[in-house]
């Protein structure tokens, strides 16, 4: 069995969502001069998620090689009919 980064990525951006949204809920909640340093935490955890997910995925995108399509040089002539092969 091999491991899905992919669905790692996924999870972490997940977590980091919900706990941002729950962090921020708890925060308008409570409604007191406490209630960021309360629910710092939640934030922290959604901070944490974010990073860690955005260093995978540029650690994955520097791994995987740069396919470019070769562009032509001078743009095709279009050829008359008259003068067509076939």
């Amino acid at each position: 069995m091999q491991f899905d980064k992919a669905l790692l990525r996924t999870v972490l951006f997940s977590v980091g969502v919900v706990s941002f949204v729950i962090g921020a809920y708890q925060t308008v909640l409570q409604n007191d001069k406490n209630a960021l340093r309360d629910n710092y935490w939640l934030f922290m955890i959604s901070f944490s998620c974010v990073m860690l997910f955005r260093y995978l995925k540029m650690k994955e995108e520097k791994k995987a090689p740069k396919t470019q399509v070769k562009q032509p040089t001078t743009p095709a002539k279009r050829v008359p009919r008259n003068k067509r092969r076939g």
